[in-house]
């Protein structure tokens, strides 16, 4: 469906992002005009998704869609048990508890937000083993989502294989900038982990879009298609945790899948307590429909070249205006680099949360944070973790928005970099326990 888009005045924008504490989280999306906070359950559905909706079998347990939503994942991703959850995080909860002791260590190619969060409650140390390239903005490097097996074999020699469950794989790298992992080097991972019995359990978030990568700049992909290199990527896995609200086009869902029978059985039991049944796991029946549909189309070819091309249209675009930006560009969405955007605001003054909110003010666009404040605080000591990266991520949601949306932030977003000198840093005045950048308010030094 479309929606009116409303532009509010400069003066109400100013008050909006005031009252929100300058968090873009906290926004009113009545208040937006360009919304590119998340490609999550924001993606447009299709004709064929909206009627199977109508067909939804509402029944408590044995849904006819759950077996529809079965048979896709099996077929496009090839794995052999499903659990769906009511969103990928649940998915993430569950395999920790299932995978993770106290002091085990969990290595991924750098971390995602809820994903450590889960790992790290279950008491497991996250160890980023992702290639040096990924931590700097302007490498060009084709795969910067690859982990390092350097990394990898130290941290296996240093801790021991018993002490980790599973190695983590995110395909895409959110926090990177979208950036792919190759197939040679997920082939390279499951070589290692195989040698000393250790698990590898995908971040399958975005793993249509990496395919489209492997496709379009690893030799001997070319000539195949997205669904063939999807399953190829997936087999070198032993299971995935899923956000459906992404890759899947639909607005709620996930599902944890598994090649363990045994760990199958521990994730249904546990699906019980914390989701639903272990044939809805959260969803309502019509939407394991829709996202059964959306995994068939997500795989398609023609699909993925105008969902990445429109992606990689903005970052072009601005980075032919010399704006910074992460290169290359990324699957879903265009990164903003705010260290070279705001050079003089130290980082413990959150320049990328204060990149967000300029924003903002400047059209009505509202983006996300990606720096400090996403990475949180030490565990142990309590002070802020400090990524190399500090981003600010313009998230494309699927199907949505026009080219001209594309230009209309790409404008604004050169009007911020021309005002670049005049902004401030900002300081926390709240801070949430957990996952902090949800809810965390700030104030202007």
């Amino acid at each position: 469906m479309v929606e009116p888009l409303r532009m509010i005045t400069p003066q109400e924008r100013s008050k909006a992002i005031a009252e929100a504490g300058y968090n873009t989280f906290l926004l009113r999306s009545e208040d937006i005009y360009i919304d590119l906070l998340t490609d999550s359950g924001t993606n447009a559905m299709s004709d064929r998704q909206w009627a199977g909706m109508m067909l939804g079998d509402e029944a408590y347990a044995g849904s006819r869609n759950f077996y529809n939503l079965e048979a896709a994942i099996q077929k496009y991703y090839g794995y052999r048990y499903i659990t769906p959850t009511h969103q990928g995080r649940g998915a993430e909860n569950i395999l920790s508890q299932i995978c993770i002791k106290p002091g085990d260590y969990v290595p991924g190619n750098m971390y995602f937000t809820t994903t450590r969060h889960h790992q790290e409650a279950a008491g497991a140390t996250f160890v980023d083993v992702v290639v040096p390239e990924a931590h700097d903005p302007s490498d060009e490097s084709l795969f910067k989502g690859n982990i390092d097996l350097a990394a990898l074999s130290a941290l296996i020699e240093r801790v021991g294989a018993d002490k980790i469950p599973y190695v983590c794989v995110a395909a895409t790298v959110n926090m990177a900038g979208g950036q792919p992992i190759s197939m040679t080097n997920m082939k390279a991972v499951r070589a290692l982990t195989r040698k000393h019995g250790i698990r590898i359990f995908l971040d399958a978030t975005r793993a249509v879009e990496n395919a489209w990568f492997i496709q379009q700049n690893e030799p001997g992909y070319g000539d195949r298609s997205v669904a063939e290199i999807l399953l190829e990527f997936c087999s070198h896995s032993d299971g995935c945790t899923m956000s459906g609200k992404k890759d899947a086009l639909v607005n709620i869902g996930g599902w944890l899948a598994l090649n363990d029978k045994h760990l199958y059985e521990e994730a249904s039991a546990l699906v019980v307590v914390y989701e639903g049944l272990h044939t809805y796991g959260g969803m309502a029946g019509r939407d394991m429909e829709a996202m059964a549909r959306g995994i068939e189309e997500s795989v398609q070819d023609d699909h993925m070249r105008a969902r990445i091309g429109q992606v990689r249209y903005l970052g072009e675009k601005l980075h032919g205006w010399g704006v910074p930006v992460v290169r290359p560009i990324g699957g879903h969405a265009v990164y903003l680099d705010a260290r070279a955007f705001y050079p003089h605001i130290p980082q413990d003054q959150f320049p990328a949360q204060a990149l967000a909110a300029n924003l903002y003010e400047d059209s009505g666009v509202r983006a996300m944070e990606r720096g400090i404040v996403s990475a949180g605080r030490d565990k142990l000591t309590g002070e802020h973790h400090h990524p190399k990266l500090e981003l600010v991520r313009l998230t494309i949601p699927r199907r949505v928005y026009t080219q001209a949306h594309m230009d209309v932030t790409a404008e604004s977003v050169a009007a911020v970099w021309d005002e670049r000198s005049r902004a401030r840093g900002l300081k926390m005045v709240f801070e949430p326990k957990y996952l902090r950048f949800f809810q965390a308010r700030f104030e202007p030094i």
